[in-house]
């Protein structure tokens, strides 16, 4: 019988043993498992979070874009005003030029006639937002007003416009 208790305790431990290898290794295979999809999971989020911080560039990128290409346009179409206004306006002043000469007979008529064109003409300019500024009897603004000329008169103040040579015109001011 001791035999039989020697067989039965050996056996017992023997399957004791072999249990705790089944654990270990089971064990051991569910950390192996756990060790590669994990390094999996992590690789992954590291890609998705470098491609979600390109998306982000890209759409800051793309964003930039549109707001410097509306701005350009904006540039483009306020220079080709300013260059078309630049061949309009001499014509201005040749108007109010020849509306400043003589009342007598026929000329009276030329001179109506001038003032009229000259008249419907500002309408025109008023209408593009454009607006005359620097008139007789203003201050004298260096910023805005070319100075041809200096007139010492007593009689005017400091830095009054006595005389406009070419009028001043602005936009959206």
């Amino acid at each position: 019988m001791k035999d039989k208790e020697k067989t039965k305790t050996e056996n017992a431990a023997a399957e004791a043993a072999a249990q705790t290898e089944e654990t270990t290794a089971e064990t051991g295979e569910t950390e192996e498992v756990t060790d590669p999809l994990q390094a999996e999971l992590d690789a992954c989020r590291v890609e998705l979070a470098a491609e979600k911080d390109k998306f982000l560039r890209m759409a800051a990128e793309y964003d930039n874009f549109r707001r410097r290409s509306a701005k350009e346009r904006e540039g483009i179409y306020a220079d080709a005003y300013a260059d078309a206004l630049m061949q309009i306006i001499p014509v201005i002043d040749n108007l109010e030029r020849a509306a400043g000469y003589g009342n007598a007979g026929d000329a009276k008529q030329l001179s109506d006639g001038v003032n009229m064109i000259l008249t419907q003409f500002t309408s025109v300019l008023e209408k593009m937002g454009i607006e005359a500024f620097g008139e007789k009897g203003d201050l004298f603004d260096p910023n805005i007003h070319n100075a041809i000329m200096h007139e010492d008169n007593p009689e005017k103040g400091e830095n009054e416009i006595t005389a406009v040579f070419q009028q001043g015109y602005r936009m959206g001011d």
